[in-house]
């Protein structure tokens, strides 16, 4: 590997935070610098993703043990120093989170990143904590990049106007506050038990702890399991969610999908570590199976009872968190796999989604001069701009009521997890793995995972279709919309990629049954990391044998 490809581990890192860095340099009036800025920087984070998922998958020749990429900031070996670590999962998270942002923000270019002040600083902020947080190797570091996406996400949950808005991203702040105390608390217990926080060094020393140690080291892994589950959207710890991500404008809400994955990903990546070792179980399917399938009871209802479809489209956000932990809670990593193809699936349907209802909203006559108001309260137009004005709108497309029905039904089919598209093959190859997790036949879990999954699609289909019929065959009230292709591009590009997953479907689910099976022997992480020489006097550490 050259020199320079050594550095790609710490560049989803680093490319973000300079370009924001020098976004708040840049002057307001100069959007065009800012644009150039952020397009640039986004691609760069998606070439990046890319590069990382094909060392990581042997595609492109390396010099990672178990295609397990570790860097050493500082040079500093692990436990001792920051690591940045890159395998399988956190590849997929990387590349999902440089797709879903590219979208998001290419949306935001036509009309809402006026709408507010800092936008686009906020965003690549936004980017740099998601990707460090799925890149870092170590408790404390999570904590550090939990609270940087969490503060650009506080700017961004309350970008534009209205009451509403500004009351829900209060009680989204107030609430992650309290979330983020938990962290810090678990993290001290957790530290005052072991000496470390390298997840890596952890996994090698909790199953040696007994006694006292032993139930103080169990009390903070439940706190830190608390911490993570709020952050998912996990019953009865959601409330927050359906007021935030509904009010929010439509491509901050569509990249939050991503940030209750984060606490999925944080329980899946702790607890793959955790529990082979014999560390406590609050990782484990005792506890994520029951949430996960109250998560997801109550997201149904939730379902079915909002009125509102930015509602709707929020409860099924808390329907796909809650079938991701029933199917992780499951025994064996049968059903990892097919559960990562589903977080995938999930995360670009609902962030479309959530594009596409706000273009669909300028059909109905109250909400057509929606953005007006917005950028009229925060004094952005410019009168002899050629963005504003009526041009603001957009430049019409042509059949602009077809793209949006055919696009509202590509996602209904997505969310609900019908035929021809990847949300089908999602919930079938988690079905289908679940059916099978035993040789004695199915149990009860395996009973309710799948009336539940079942039942969740047949309550999207109900609500979905009810919502469909009222916004496009009540034609009365019907305004045919002006469109931008940079706002009816990403909810293309959102739909082709979960096509292309259905048309390659049998690839893709390889590539995540692999991960799975790594997950499932996490002695290739741990060796990976401890065994890291940088290169000068350090003997390397033994190479650790985990119980599978």
């Amino acid at each position: 590997m050259t020199n320079w490809m050594q550095h790609l581990p710490i560049l989803p890192v680093v490319i973000p935070l300079i370009c924001g860095a020098l976004m708040l340099v840049v002057r307001d009036s100069n959007r065009r610098g800012r644009l150039t800025l952020g397009f640039v920087s986004i691609l760069a984070q998606l070439a990046v993703a890319i590069t990382l998922l094909c060392l990581s998958a042997g595609y492109l020749p390396n010099e990672w043990p178990d295609g397990v990429g570790v860097y050493l900031l500082g040079d500093w070996p692990a436990p001792f120093g920051i690591v940045a670590v890159v395998d399988r999962l956190a590849v997929v998270m990387l590349v999902l989170t440089a797709i879903l942002g590219l979208s998001a923000w290419i949306y935001a270019t036509a009309r809402w990143d006026r709408a507010g002040v800092h936008f686009h600083p906020l965003f690549q902020f936004l980017l740099m904590g998601l990707n460090g947080a799925f890149l870092t190797g170590d408790l404390f570091n999570l904590f550090v990049f939990f609270e940087v996406l969490l503060a650009a996400s506080y700017g961004l949950a309350m970008h534009g106007s209205g009451r509403a808005r500004v009351t829900a991203g209060l009680h989204y702040v107030a609430v992650n506050l309290v979330a983020s105390f938990l962290l810090l608390i678990a993290m001290a217990m957790i530290y005052g038990v072991t000496g470390s926080l390298n997840m890596a060094d952890l996994a090698a020393r909790a199953g040696e702890l007994g006694g006292p140690d032993r139930r103080l080291f169990e009390a903070g892994a439940a706190i830190l399991g608390i911490a993570f589950l709020i952050k998912a959207a996990a019953w009865p710890l959601n409330f927050w969610l359906p007021a935030t991500y509904s009010n929010a404008c439509a491509p901050v809400a569509a990249v939050f999908m991503i940030m209750t994955k984060v606490g999925v990903y944080a329980m899946l990546r702790i607890g793959s570590l955790l529990l082979p070792t014999g560390a406590p179980a609050a990782f484990g399917g005792e506890w994520m199976f029951p949430l996960g399938i109250a998560t997801l009871g109550f997201g149904i209802v939730g379902l079915i009872a909002a009125p509102q479809p930015e509602r709707q489209a929020s409860y099924c956000a808390i329907m796909s968190s809650g079938t991701l932990f029933a199917a992780l809670g499951m025994p064996g990593v049968s059903l990892t796999g097919p559960a990562l193809f589903y977080l995938v699936t999930s995360v670009l349907a609902l962030g479309a989604f959530f594009l596409l209802l706000e273009m669909i909203e300028r059909t109905q006559a109250f909400g057509a001069d929606l953005l007006a108001v917005s950028l009229e309260a925060f004094d952005l137009e410019d009168p002899e701009s050629p963005d504003s004005s009526d041009d603001v709108v957009g430049v019409a497309i042509p059949a602009a009521m077809a793209f949006l029905g055919l696009s509202f039904v590509a996602c209904a089919l997505l969310i609900a997890g019908l035929p021809p598209m990847s949300g089908f093959v999602a919930k079938f190859t988690l079905l289908s793995a679940a059916l099978q997790t035993t040789d004695s036949g199915p149990g009860m879990g395996t009973w309710l995972l799948l009336g539940f999954v079942i039942f969740s699609g047949l309550a999207c289909i109900i609500a979905l279709g009810r919502t469909g019929i009222r916004l496009f065959w009540s034609v009365e009230d019907t305004v045919v919309p002006r469109l931008r292709l940079s706002e009816a591009g990403p909810v293309s590009l959102l739909i082709m990629v979960t096509i292309a997953m259905s048309v390659w479907a049998g690839p893709v689910m390889h590539y995540l049954d692999q991960t799975a099976d790594y997950l499932g022997t996490p002695s290739q992480y741990i060796n990976a990391v401890l065994t890291q020489n940088p290169g000068r006097d350090v003997a390397p550490i033994e190479t650790l044998e985990v119980r599978p």
